[in-house]
């Protein structure tokens, strides 16, 4: 039996709230499933499951904001063994917020929080029945009355056993027909459907493997001209569905918090150098005019390639500072700063950036961003990162310099492409140029390493061809 706890999604989180599970009890999940979506101060994530097993029981109803490391259920593996499930991926020993909490028993959060334990029915004739939430899904299912069975388990307990003879036994008015399979629907869709008043076989499904989510029964409503005004939602519903909205102000808090800290506990240097675009501009317009639009580049993927090939060459740049060393990261994962429209900034990761090539590149960054954008990212793809990029150049901006996000060690940053007057073998003219600038911990290097970073990218982009 494992635990599915409350990840950290990075390290200026401490807490999160459980907006809905993604999975009934009983079914069965695969490592790297969504089983939940998680609210956090920056945005609402879908998180994994990182072990292989069966639903088991729920420890946390959705709406409830509890501290990282609590567990959120109970995974049944194949093996029996006790495990834990459900952390993201992050750095060794990267601190992450408070420390989890003892296991010897399910952490209580902050409020009370119902937990689904079997429930006693009354059967006429003979006491009660005891059902699971898995019993009760597939008497559902099967059009079983769980009060007219006497269950053969335990202390009279209804087993599967119990509600396969039943159904089996069950007369039917009409001869059998093949039926289409039954779509997935999540538990809070199953609620949000209810109070709607939508038809859940008239909902189209966009989860995995088409499950039925809580907002495509938003979706479905909002497009019935009869439907009933819904009742007031909770504050995680209504943040879930607008996260860009209604987080801006934790999010500013919660960033706050981590530069804050940075500002404080990391001594940072700052370089700067001037890139001359005119190769790779050039060599990006012919490539352009000769591919569908769909698969066109723009200049933010050759600049982003260049940002991890140049990690990789110089790795020292490329990790984390954590007890008073730097361990390199294993592989460049770059984290992308994405602005998000109702203000605030989440930096989802592009993991193994230097190996991808440029157009792979291009529609993994336009995904990424689109999904950040609509609260649709993965647990897995918010944390991880051992070199941030910050791109402000479709801002206007021609000079960025951030800062370090612990306890990554540096901070790359690209402007504007602009023209300016450019001196090339004596001859004066007008190039394209961008100013590339890096924000580092000196700590971890200095400004000789940096030095020697940025002459890799400026490099690298006058070969666009090998990027």
């Amino acid at each position: 039996m494992g635990e599915f706890t409350m990840p950290s999604l990075g390290a200026d989180m401490d807490e999160g709230t459980l907006v809905e599970w993604l999975v009934e009890p009983g079914a069965p999940i695969r490592r790297g499933d969504p089983v939940a979506v998680v609210e956090t101060a920056k945005s609402t994530i879908e998180v994994e499951c990182f072990e292989s097993g069966t639903m088991g029981r729920p420890l946390v109803e959705p709406g409830t904001t509890v501290p990282v490391g609590t567990p959120l259920a109970l995974i049944e593996t194949a093996a029996g063994t006790r495990g834990k499930a459900g952390r993201a991926r992050k750095p060794r020993k990267e601190p992450q917020g408070p420390s989890a909490p003892e296991r010897t028993r399910p952490a209580e959060p902050a409020e009370p929080v119902r937990t689904r334990e079997p429930v006693a029915l009354e059967a006429p004739g003979h006491g009660h029945v005891e059902a699971g939430p898995l019993i009760r899904h597939l008497a559902e299912e099967g059009g079983v009355d769980l009060a007219a069975l006497r269950g053969s388990g335990p202390g009279g307990r209804v087993t599967r056993a119990d509600i396969e003879r039943a159904a089996a036994a069950a007369p039917t008015a009409r001869a059998p027909t093949a039926r289409a399979p039954r779509a997935r629907v999540t538990p809070l869709a199953r609620r949000r459907a209810a109070e709607l008043g939508v038809d859940l076989s008239s909902v189209a499904g966009t989860g995995k493997d088409a499950a039925i989510r809580a907002e495509d029964v938003s979706r479905a409503a909002s497009g019935h001209a009869g439907a009933p005004s819904p009742p007031p939602r909770t504050t995680a519903a209504v943040r879930a569905s607008r996260p860009s909205e209604d987080q801006a102000p934790a999010m500013r808090r919660a960033i706050a918090r981590l530069m804050s800290r940075a500002h404080r506990d990391v001594p940072h240097y700052y370089l700067s150098t001037t890139v001359d675009m005119a190769v790779p501009t050039d060599w990006l317009h012919d490539r352009n005019r000769r591919s569908p639009m769909s698969e066109r580049l723009l200049p933010a993927a050759l600049l982003l390639k260049a940002a991890a090939l140049a990690a990789h060459e110089v790795p020292e740049l490329n990790g984390f500072w954590t007890d008073d060393r730097f361990t390199a990261g294993e592989g460049v994962h770059l984290g992308m700063a994405v602005s998000l429209r109702g203000g605030g900034l989440i930096a989802p990761v592009l993991r193994g950036a230097d190996t991808l090539e440029v157009p792979a590149l291009m529609s993994a960054l336009k995904d990424l961003v689109s999904r950040a954008r609509t609260g649709r990212l993965r647990g897995s793809e918010v944390s991880g990162a051992t070199l941030t990029v910050t791109n402000l150049g479709d801002q206007g901006v021609e000079t960025v310099f951030g800062v370090v996000h612990p306890p990554q060690v540096a901070l790359v940053g690209f402007g504007r492409v602009v023209d300016r007057p450019w001196a090339v073998d004596g001859l004066l003219g007008v190039r394209p140029v961008v100013t590339v600038t890096l924000s580092a911990d000196h700590r971890a290097t200095d400004g000789a390493v940096g030095a020697r970073y940025l002459t890799a990218v400026d490099r690298l982009l006058q070969n666009p061809e090998k990027l």
